[in-house]
């Protein structure tokens, strides 16, 4: 009982963010006052002088003016008292100093019965008295706050901070000051040849050249888990310290940089499977992108979408005359909006509720606003669920893709930056062939437009690359969302492999990519080493706190149109590089525009029309390596494929 009462206590005390300031005034100028009163009082009795109250009064009002003046010119009040140093000290020493001089004053020319010397002994006492009540006041609610602080931090969690570089050190002294943080930094960890254990501060660095070392640091410090401060330091030690944490349990945290706190608070979080994936920092040229979007409109399709949105959230940070969100989801556009008009209050925000299967909405768009950049984002992506709707991809991602092409030709946009997939390339399913056919289509229409057979300056730009971490419906919520329910987490095939990329990062090249890219090209990004999904779903069952027996993995086949692994070029596809050395160009093979017109009419009647076997065979015509796998489809392959 007692215990809890004191904990109740200690939080009561700590959570208070500091004494108002001018009670910390009041509060010293009545001590001063005090102080003043007492040995004049005190005087009149050792020196058996008679005590004379008009004196008195005028001694007491000198004293509470004198210390107003000393207290708010040394500033004695400002300080937070629970902070108090040395240098308070000295600030109350200086305002006591300017009282003593007024106080000295006082008694000259009120008090004429005291002699020198009990003067000076009047004003000694004062000032002594004042200093010793003032100090001891502060000491007392230092040590009173300290002794809160660690009865409150006996509730919070041990952990150990990745490194000992200046910015930890004041993470460790924010997080084991701060009232409202779970966790308290019990020292500091480093990787070195030699063993070692020094102070920096009042905590401790471990130096350690193995992680078996760790596990006693563990038991003596009684450690719940390992803060890392630097996104380099999760990617080198993802395979080293990260994987030993995740076997023994160990919780992992990181935190953004001290610049981007908020209210100088650190945002402590748990370590995250995207933070395992991580890489490198993505540099670009954000100066030739703002040159490139500066004062112009921007269309974005798909704006509700998790590129898009992403997409129009970086877009939005370049000082664009005007942003238009385009798609179909009322509600996701609406969402998207409230945040972007939060964050950047003097752009132009253009929602438009729409469908690229529309023409004539995509018109009405053009007409109104004339953007000179379209972002086409807008697409169906999930290849089980297409493998069942083919007509549904075909009219979205050919056909929609074909109208936003020729009308942003028709109003003399000048870039058209098309999103596409790495299952563009030898596609197994319908999703994968309707992206092929939609690069095939942009590729074609630009070669048209250089050879001076179609009328336009617009450039197209394909951009390819893998999947995104986090996106809607992708491979990570639907784990996390397992992972609560108490698994098992569903794998297809324990050997499938996947490239990623967080949202950011393909983002962040898209828009290098439509700075850097010219017409026709089909920029592919470095994807990184393609990861294993069953070792994904291992990591984040761990990194929930669970082990692999308590959830379980399970494997559930291949899915129709789905393939064990992914590809970002085709085996008769070569690249060149450019300027950024995660982004190349693809030689894809080149298709007469004219050729073309002819099958994509026919596909979009079909389509449009729900001939879905006959839709299929004439994606397959026009994309002869689309070879479907595990699909109703595959008796509509040929028995040859073209090169």
């Amino acid at each position: 009982m007692t215990f809890s009462l004191g904990t109740k206590l200690a939080r009561k005390i700590v959570s208070e963010p500091y004494i108002n300031r001018w009670f910390v005034f009041a509060f010293d100028l009545i001590i001063s006052t005090i102080g003043t009163c007492a040995a004049y009082a005190l005087c009149c009795k050792l020196f058996h002088q008679a005590f004379h109250s008009a004196s008195f009064a005028q001694i007491a009002l000198f004293s509470l003016f004198s210390s107003a003046i000393g207290f708010l010119l040394f500033k004695t009040y400002k300080n937070i008292i629970r902070h108090s140093s040395l240098q308070s000290v000295w600030r109350i020493a200086a305002a006591l100093l300017i009282k003593a001089f007024f106080v000295g004053m006082a008694l000259i020319l009120y008090v004429h019965f005291f002699t020198k010397i009990e003067m000076g002994v009047t004003v000694l006492i004062d000032i002594c008295f004042t200093f010793s009540i003032l100090v001891l006041s502060r000491v007392f609610v230092v040590i009173s706050y300290q002794f809160a602080i660690n009865n409150h931090n006996k509730t919070k969690q041990n952990v150990l901070i990745y490194g000992s570089n200046p910015n930890d050190l004041t993470l460790s002294s924010v997080l084991n000051l701060n009232t409202q943080s779970n966790y308290k930094i019990a020292g500091y960890l480093r990787f070195a040849k030699r063993e070692d254990t020094y102070p920096i501060g009042n905590l401790p660095v471990y130096v350690i050249n193995r992680v078996s070392s760790l596990r006693n640091i563990i038991e003596k410090d009684d450690i719940e888990g390992i803060l890392f401060t630097r996104q380099s330091d999760i990617w080198n030690e993802r395979n080293r310290l990260i994987s030993y944490c995740l076997t023994r349990n160990l919780k992992l945290f990181t935190v953004p940089p001290i610049g981007k706190w908020r209210h100088s608070i650190p945002q402590v979080r748990k370590l995250d499977i995207t933070d395992l994936l991580g890489r490198e920092e993505i540099q670009i040229n954000t100066v030739q992108i703002a040159e490139d979007l500066q004062d112009k409109t921007i269309v974005v399709t798909g704006a509700a979408g998790s590129i898009g949105s992403e997409l129009c959230r970086q877009i939005a940070s370049f000082q664009v005359r005007r942003l238009v969100l385009f798609d179909n989801c009322e509600t996701g556009i609406h969402n998207l909006r409230l945040e972007l008009e939060e964050k950047f209050p003097k752009l132009e925000l253009i929602p438009m509720v729409g469908d690229v299967r529309f023409k004539e909405r995509i018109r009405y768009m053009f007409e109104l606003y004339h953007p000179q950049i379209v972002f086409h984002a807008a697409a169906y992506k999930h290849v089980p669920l297409m493998e069942i709707n083919p007509n549904e991809a075909f009219m979205v991602n050919v056909v929609g893709t074909r109208n936003i092409a020729h009308i942003a030709l028709e109003y003399g946009a000048e870039k058209f930056v098309m999103i596409s997939t790495d299952k563009a390339v030898n596609p197994t399913n319908v999703m994968g062939a309707s992206k092929r056919l939609a690069e095939i289509y942009v590729q074609s229409l630009n070669y048209a437009i250089k050879a001076g057979r179609v009328a336009g300056k617009t450039q197209y730009i394909t951009t390819r690359f893998g999947n995104v971490l986090g996106s809607q419906g992708s491979v990570i919520p639907l784990f996390e969302s397992q992972i609560a329910k108490g698994g098992p987490v569903t794998v297809t095939h324990p050997e499938i492999t996947r490239y990623f990329m967080t949202i950011k990062e393909a983002c962040l090249l898209v828009l290098e990519a439509s700075n850097i890219g010219h017409g026709g090209d089909i920029m592919v990004f470095d994807m990184g080493t393609p990861i294993k999904i069953a070792d994904l779903a291992k990591k984040m069952i761990l990194l929930s706190g669970y082990n692999l027996d308590t959830v379980k993995i399970e494997y559930t086949g291949l899915r129709p149109g789905e393939k064990l692994y992914e590809e970002v070029l085709s085996s008769i596809e070569h690249t060149h590089p450019t300027s950024n050395k995660k982004i190349r160009i693809a030689d894809a093979r080149v298709y007469t525009f004219e050729d073309l017109l002819p099958d994509y009419d026919e596909l979009e009647q079909l389509s449009r029309h729900c001939q879905t076997e006959a839709a299929v065979r004439k994606a397959k015509e026009i994309v002869p390596e689309f070879i479907s796998n595990n699909s109703s489809f595959s008796k509509l392959d040929h028995k040859t494929v073209a090169a």
